[in-house]
């Protein structure tokens, strides 16, 4: 699939008020090494795997969070560091979109933060 990855750090240069450590899912930042995503959820649902050129090196990674601007074919790739993220830039990628045969994996349940 065709999509616009941006980046984002964890602090409030990229995420503002809602700079908690937390993802939308309710997951820590630091799950699977900080290597996760945001997307747009009606289009990638939490918990698809997804992998993206260039972006750990092209292993599948979860998505466990979403954004304000993260609308449609786009996708907010995590980094430790605002000045890594940065560094990142803007790129338009073809990104493989990993499918479960029966649904979600077994084990996904998101952990909604309150009034999430």
């Amino acid at each position: 699939m065709a999509m616009l990855v941006t980046a984002y750090s964890p602090d409030e240069r990229s995420c503002g008020q809602f700079a908690d450590g937390i993802t939308a899912s309710g997951y820590s930042v630091w799950t699977n090494a900080m290597k996760l995503v945001a997307a747009d959820t009606s289009v990638l649902p939490f918990g698809t795997l997804v992998s993206i050129p260039g972006y750990h090196d092209s292993r599948a990674v979860p998505v466990l969070d979403r954004g304000g601007v993260i609308k449609g074919d786009r996708l907010d790739v995590l980094f430790p560091t605002h000045e890594a993220a940065l560094q990142w830039g803007v790129q338009h990628l073809d990104v493989t979109i990993w499918q479960y045969a029966d649904g979600q994996p077994d084990d996904f349940t998101p952990r909604f933060k309150p009034g999430g």
